[in-house]
């Protein structure tokens, strides 16, 4: 039987320094490999076991897809163990990556569903910039023409704002989802499970198994035969459970690891 392995990166596969959770005693810490370097120094890290399991799945015929809201760009700079894969998943969904090349049917087929179902970015950046207080606000971006993204002072961001943005992005067909220090606001159709059905389908995978740990990866659990989520991240803030789902009670990289 043909699995296909759908897994969050960040915060659920691989940690950056602040992310990792290192709260054993330091000579108990899991052996890290660096798997990510930004501007000259290292971000982001797995451990070595979880470099192992990676392997493991590659060997036992199951098809790994590193599935994450990170753009193709953020996406280049991960370099994962074993060989690269040959489907990955960015832009929450918005761009089906074949062998580093993004797909331009699976383009196509998202324009399309964004232009018949949502508000145009444009509406929902100007909303954005009208209405967030440059007190928090520390950077405004847009991620590959399909979804926007506010950097945030997170101790100064009132929940009341974060709260009132849902429920007028919820009426325009969009999504919030506040991640750390980043506050997404992303189309309803665009997910991760759109991109990681097709994938299935592609391979003919007859099982598929997915990992995440924020609101932006809720549709892919739902959509697996099997899922699992870490102790920590925003499902687990809400206390997110679901048939099939299997809750990690490590935080941290430890649940990487898991």
């Amino acid at each position: 039987m043909t699995q296909l392995v759908a897994s969050d990166l960040d915060r659920t596969l691989i940690y950056s320094a602040a992310a990792l959770g290192l709260t054993m005693p330091d000579a108990e810490a899991p052996r890290l490999l660096c798997v990510e370097v930004y501007q000259g120094k290292p971000l982001s890290y797995v451990t070595e076991t979880a470099a192992g399991l990676l392997d493991e799945l590659g060997r036992g015929g199951a098809v790994f897809v590193p599935t994450t809201t990170r753009t193709r760009e953020q996406y280049g700079r991960i370099h994962l163990p074993g060989p690269p894969p040959e489907f990955a998943i960015c832009a929450n969904g918005g761009h089906l990556l074949v062998n580093g090349v993004s797909d331009p049917d699976w383009q196509v087929r998202v324009a399309r569903r964004l232009a018949d179902e949502c508000a145009t970015l444009d509406e929902v950046r100007a909303h954005l910039l009208r209405t967030a207080d440059p007190a928090w606000l520390l950077k405004e971006r847009v991620a590959e023409d399909l979804f926007a993204y506010l950097v945030v002072e997170r101790s100064l961001l009132p929940d009341a704002w974060v709260k009132e943005l849902g429920e007028w992005a919820r009426g325009r067909g969009w999504t919030v989802s506040l991640q750390g220090r980043k506050l997404y606001v992303v189309p309803r159709p665009l997910t991760k499970s759109a991109a990681a059905r097709e994938v299935a389908r592609r391979v003919g995978a007859e099982e598929i198994l997915a990992a995440g740990d924020s609101l932006l990866d809720t549709d892919l659990l739902l959509a697996a035969d099997r899922a699992w989520r870490p102790g920590h991240g925003e499902l687990a803030d809400t206390g997110f459970v679901a048939p099939g789902l299997t809750v990690l009670e490590e935080r941290g990289i430890a649940a990487g690891e898991e």
